[in-house]
């Protein structure tokens, strides 16, 4: 007998894994684009943060973000990983542009 496990990712140093927020399928003006003609988004869900990047002084600066924040990071940034069916991204702390509140 097997049981499923979930696999978890947990990010090393001062890296991120987010997931991906969903571009607009539609324009304003009703028009809808095919997956080709979307731009890669740049909104993302906060998954899992790392410890913070280990300074030279044998401490941590530590990451000012939870599990569920918002983010907007720099375009082009990151790893994808696919991972039990989802995508995932992992990206550093320095390519994170800001923290979305709603």
């Amino acid at each position: 007998m097997s049981t499923a496990t979930k696999t978890t990712l947990q990010p090393l140093g001062d890296r991120v894994v987010v997931k991906l927020v969903k571009a607009e399928e539609m324009t304003r003006g009703g028009i809808v684009l095919p997956d080709t003609a979307k731009e890669k988004p740049q909104e993302a869900e906060v998954v899992a943060v790392g410890p913070g990047k280990l300074l030279d002084s044998g401490t941590r600066a530590e990451i000012n973000l939870k599990s569920g924040d918002r983010i907007l990071f720099a375009k082009y940034s990151g790893t994808e990983v696919k991972l039990d069916g989802e995508e995932f991204l992992v990206i550093s702390e320095k390519d994170i542009l800001a923290l979305i509140e709603r």
